[in-house]
């Protein structure tokens, strides 16, 4: 039952993004979409103990991979895809526990807390430019002439 809860929150989340990110409405289904497989990659992997900053980084970058399919197959910007696909991974209620540890002078768990966030942040930032830098790769393998 937790993976189908959070299936259905993390495609309602990522595709509700997409509406406030004024992605257009046929895209809102593989907004939707992109959100909830890089969460649920997310999800398995750090509830099997893989750690929640390399979860995060597989779950980025398949958002970026499902992103670059949808963009290319329905002629889009990449943009639309991966933004609203990302929200569920983005570490905001970390950085906000880590803010107001530093508020209520709890410096040890502050600094503790902003790291992670700081490292999950990264590695979304990596799995995202990953992806990319694979892309250009396989594009320019591909393109030119042959000799």
């Amino acid at each position: 039952m937790t993976y189908i809860e959070q299936l259905i929150t993390s495609f309602i989340a990522s595709a509700a993004f997409g509406i406030i990110f004024n992605a257009p409405k046929e895209s809102l289904f593989k907004c939707g979409f992109s959100g909830m497989i890089g969460w649920i990659v997310y999800f398995a992997l750090d509830y099997n103990g893989f750690g929640t900053i390399f979860a995060t980084l597989m779950a980025s970058f398949l958002i970026a991979v499902i992103s670059q399919v949808f963009a290319k197959a329905y002629r889009t910007p990449v943009i639309i895809f991966s933004v609203a696909g990302i929200i569920p991974l983005v570490p905001g209620g970390l950085a906000y526990d880590a803010m107001r540890n530093f508020v209520e002078n709890n410096y040890n768990i502050a600094i503790s807390l902003a790291a992670k966030a700081s490292m999950i942040s990264g590695a979304i930032a990596v799995g995202l430019v990953f992806s990319e830098v694979i892309n250009q790769v396989i594009r320019r393998s591909n393109i030119g002439p042959t000799k």
